[in-house]
C-alpha cells in the first residue's frame, strides 16, 4: 500500500514538472525570438554649450518591426564646474519628455547612464531623441546676472547608443513585405540578402538584376552596407535569409519553376514570391530578355513596388513601370507649410535639399527668406542666420518694425562649390529683454519660417571626367546616362561583388529608372561602344577591353601583363604592382565627349578591392583625381593625370545662356532694338521719298 502510495506521489510531482517546464520553454522561445539593433546616436562627439540647450538626435524602426522597448546608453562627460544639485539634464522622445537626471560630475571619468524608453513612446519609421542640459556653474545672490555660457557644457560622446528590442511581425508573402524586409536595416547588418542570377548570365539578365538592386540600394537606410550580386550556387546562399533570384525563365532552377504560376512568359515577366528552401524568395523571370530587363525596372520604381500587396505581378509590354521626370527645379520650396522655432538663444530648422549628383550650383543661385517672430525680443541682440552645408552666407538683424513681415534675400556664393544634395539651415538667435531675469520657456519667445521661403537655383552640368564629379558621366540629372559595361570573360564571386559594389552606389544616386545599361562580353567592337560611357571590370588577362587600351590608362601593366609598372606620379616595385587594384576615368577612345572607367587589377581580387572605393560614400571621400591605386593594407593613392585647364572666366554669351531670365530680358532688349531699327528704315525711306517729290516739283 506504501509501495502504490509512493508512486501515485512520484507520478503527480513529475506531472506538476511538467506544467511547470512547458511555460518555462514557451518562454525561452518567446525570448529567443526577441532581436536587439542597436545604431549610434551620432557618429561624432557632440557638445551641448550653455546654461540651457538641446540637441535632437534620429534613429530609425522598420515598418515590420514590433518594438517592446528602447535603450538609450548615454556616454557623456559633464563641465567639472557644474553644480549637482542645481544641473540637469532631460531626454525627450518624439516630443514625449520621459527621463530627467543630474548629471554627474568627475574630472576624467566618463560617465554613463541607460535608460529604457517605453514602447508606447516609439513610432515605425523615423523617431527623434532630445538631449536637453540646464547645466549650471555659479550660484548667483545676485539677480540678474548672466550666466557665463563657456564653461556651461554636457559633452555627448559618440559611443552613445540606441538599442531598440523587438520583434516581427509574420512575414505576409507580399511583394511589398518582402521588399521592406529584403532592404531592412536587420538584414542588411547581417549580410542576410543577396541578388543571385545565373552562373553564364546573359546581357538582359545582369541588367535586369542591377536595375533591381539599384532600386534596392535607393531603399537601404544603412548607405555604408552594400547589397551583393552572386552565382546561383549554394555556398552564396548558404546563410542568407532573404533571396532575389533574377534570370530568364529557362535558366531558373527546377525547383523554382515548379513553385512559379502557370503563365505564358513568352511576351511578358512574372515577379512572384516563392519559398526557396524554405527562405522567402523573389523570382523575377520571362522567355523574353526585353519583358525581363522591364521587370528589372519595376523593381527599381520602389514607389510602385511599395504598392504591391499580391504575392505576384504580371508584367506586360503596357505595364507601366517608369518613374517620373526628374525635375531640376529653378524654384524650390523650403517648406510646404511653415515652420515654428521656439525657445530663447539659438533656435535651428534645416532643409534638406534634392539635386542630382552631376549638378552644380552656378552663379546667382539666391535664398529667399520670409519670415515672422516674437515682438518681447532684445532687437539689439537678435539676429538670424541662413548656413548652406554649415557654412554661414549670411545674417541680419531682427527688427521690431519688421517684426510681423521680415524677409531676407542672400545670394549663394559660388565658392562654396556645392554640388547633388545639400542642406540649408537657418538659425535664429532669440535674445530676450532681462531674460537673465526671467525663467526659460519652452514656448517663447518663437520665429516661424513662411511657406513663401524659396531657394532660386541655377545649375550647370559638372562634365570634367573627376572622381570628384562622380557619378558623372554615368549618371545625367538622375537617371543612368547611356552605360556600357564590359564584363570579363571570366566571372568569380569577386567579380560579382566589384559589379555590385559599383551599382550599389550609383542605385544610391539614381532618382529615375529610364536610364539605359547595357552589359556586354569583352571581345565587344568598338563600333558598338561608341555612343557609350563604358565600365569596364577585369585585369589585363581576362578583359580585352582594357587590354587593348592600356597604353591610355595612367596605371598602365607590364607587357607580360602580371601587374602594373611606375609611372610619372608614383613608384611602384614588381611584386607590390601585382597586389594593386585600381580605379582609372579616362576619356572613351570609342568617342569624344564620353567616358571610360577601368576597373581593374592583376586578379578578381584586387579589383574588387578597388570597386569597394565606389561602393559607398563612407569610401567614396577616399577617391579623387582621375585615377585612384589601393592596396590590401589599406592605403589608397588618389592622383591627378589630366592637365589641370585653365579657371578661366566664363564667357559674356555662356553665361547669359545659362541664366534664362537674363536670356529673356535680352532677347526682349533685341526685338525692342529690331523694332526701332525697322522704324528709322520707313522713316528715312519715307523722307527720301517726299524729298524726291518735292524735288520733281
Amino acid at each position: 500500500m506504501m509501495r502504490r502510495s509512493l508512486l501515485i506521489g512520484i507520478t503527480c510531482i513529475c506531472m506538476l514538472l511538467v506544467q511547470l517546464v512547458q511555460p518555462m520553454a514557451v518562454t525561452a522561445a518567446e525570448v529567443s525570438n526577441v532581436k536587439v539593433y542597436e545604431t549610434p546616436m551620432t557618429n561624432t562627439n557632440t557638445s551641448l554649450s550653455g546654461a540651457m540647450t538641446s540637441k535632437h538626435f534620429q534613429f530609425q524602426t522598420e515598418p515590420f518591426w514590433k518594438a517592446k522597448n528602447a535603450t538609450i546608453t548615454l556616454d557623456y562627460k559633464a563641465s567639472q564646474l557644474a553644480i549637482n544639485d542645481r544641473s540637469s539634464v532631460t531626454l525627450s522622445m518624439n516630443g514625449t519628455k520621459f527621463y530627467s537626471f543630474r548629471p554627474k560630475v568627475a574630472d576624467q571619468v566618463k560617465q554613463q547612464l541607460a535608460v529604457v524608453v517605453p514602447a508606447e513612446l516609439l513610432v515605425k519609421g523615423n523617431n527623434t531623441l532630445s538631449v536637453t542640459g540646464s547645466i549650471q556653474t555659479t550660484i548667483n545672490d545676485q539677480i540678474c546676472v548672466p550666466p557665463d555660457r563657456h564653461d556651461n557644457w554636457l559633452e555627448i560622446y559618440k559611443t552613445s547608443t540606441v538599442a531598440v528590442k523587438y520583434d516581427t511581425e509574420a512575414f505576409s508573402g507580399s511583394i511589398r513585405d518582402f521588399n521592406a524586409r529584403f532592404t531592412g536595416m536587420d538584414t542588411i547588418r547581417a549580410d542576410s540578402n543577396v541578388i543571385v542570377v545565373p552562373e553564364q548570365s546573359s546581357s538582359s539578365e545582369l541588367e535586369a538584376a542591377v536595375h533591381a538592386l539599384s532600386g534596392f540600394a535607393k531603399s537601404n537606410r544603412l548607405k555604408s552596407d552594400t547589397i551583393p550580386i552572386q552565382k546561383f550556387d549554394a555556398a552564396s546562399m548558404d546563410h542568407k535569409k532573404w533571396i532575389v533570384a533574377v534570370a530568364l525563365y529557362d535558366q531558373l532552377p527546377a525547383v523554382l519553376k515548379t513553385s512559379l504560376e502557370q503563365q505564358d512568359l513568352s511576351k511578358q515577366a512574372l515577379i512572384q514570391v516563392v519559398s526557396w528552401s524554405g527562405k522567402p524568395t523573389l523570382v523575377v523571370t520571362s522567355q523574353d530578355a526585353n519583358m525581363l530587363v522591364k521587370a528589372g525596372r519595376l523593381i527599381a520604381n520602389q514607389e510602385l513596388i511599395m504598392q504591391m500587396n499580391g504575392s505576384s505581378k504580371i508584367v506586360t509590354e503596357s505595364t507601366d513601370v517608369n518613374t517620373a521626370a526628374v525635375n531640376v527645379s529653378k524654384q524650390v520650396t523650403l517648406t510646404e507649410t511653415g515652420d515654428e522655432v521656439k525657445g530663447p538663444m539659438r533656435q535651428e530648422k534645416s532643409y534638406f535639399i534634392a539635386l542630382p549628383a552631376n549638378r552644380s550650383i552656378a552663379d546667382a543661385s539666391k535664398i529667399s527668406l520670409d519670415m515672422r517672430y516674437a515682438k518681447n525680443l532684445d532687437f539689439d541682440r537678435s539676429m538670424v542666420t541662413v548656413y548652406v552645408n554649415d557654412k554661414p552666407i549670411g545674417s541680419k538683424k531682427l527688427t521690431s518694425e519688421l517684426a510681423n513681415s521680415d524677409t531676407l534675400t542672400l545670394t549663394i556664393p559660388k565658392n562654396l562649390d556645392i554640388s547633388g544634395n545639400f542642406m540649408v539651415t537657418v538659425a535664429f538667435d532669440l535674445e530676450m529683454k532681462h531674460g537673465t531675469c526671467i525663467r526659460p520657456q519652452d514656448e517663447m519667445p518663437w520665429a516661424y519660417i513662411t511657406k513663401d521661403s524659396m531657394l532660386q537655383l541655377n545649375t550647370k552640368d559638372k562634365t570634367e571626367l573627376l572622381f570628384n564629379n562622380y557619378p558623372s558621366p554615368f549618371l545625367r540629372d538622375g537617371s543612368f546616362n547611356q552605360v556600357a559595361v564590359v564584363m570579363p570573360k571570366e566571372r568569380d564571386n569577386y567579380t560579382y561583388l566589384a559589379l555590385s559594389n559599383l551599382f550599389n552606389l550609383l542605385g544610391q544616386y539614381a532618382e529615375g529608372n529610364t536610364g539605359n545599361i547595357h552589359f556586354y562580353e569583352d571581345t565587344v567592337a568598338g563600333s558598338e561602344l561608341t555612343n557609350y560611357n563604358v565600365i569596364a571590370i577585369g585585369s589585363y588577362a581576362n578583359n580585352k577591353v582594357i587590354r587593348d587600351q592600356n597604353a591610355k590608362l595612367y596605371f598602365q601593366y607590364a607587357a607580360d601583363g602580371a601587374g602594373f609598372i611606375s609611372n610619372e606620379k608614383m613608384s611602384i616595385d614588381q611584386d607590390y604592382g601585382k597586389r594593386l587594384g585600381t580605379l582609372q576615368l579616362i576619356e572613351s577612345p570609342y568617342k569624344d565627349g564620353h567616358g571610360l572607367l577601368a576597373v581593374t587589377g592583376a586578379s578578381s581580387e584586387y579589383y574588387y578591392l578597388a570597386s569597394k572605393l565606389l561602393g559607398s560614400e563612407e569610401q567614396k571621400w577616399k577617391v579623387f583625381g582621375d585615377s585612384v591605386a589601393a592596396d590590401k593594407d589599406g592605403q589608397v593613392f588618389a592622383h591627378r593625370f589630366k592637365q589641370q585647364a585653365e579657371q578661366n572666366e566664363q564667357s559674356l554669351v555662356s553665361n547669359i545662356m545659362e541664366r534664362s531670365d537674363v536670356l529673356g530680358f535680352m532677347v526682349a532688349v533685341m526685338l525692342i532694338i529690331v523694332l526701332i531699327l525697322v522704324s528709322l528704315i520707313f522713316l528715312i525711306r519715307k523722307y527720301r521719298k517726299k524729298r524726291r517729290q518735292n524735288d520733281e516739283t
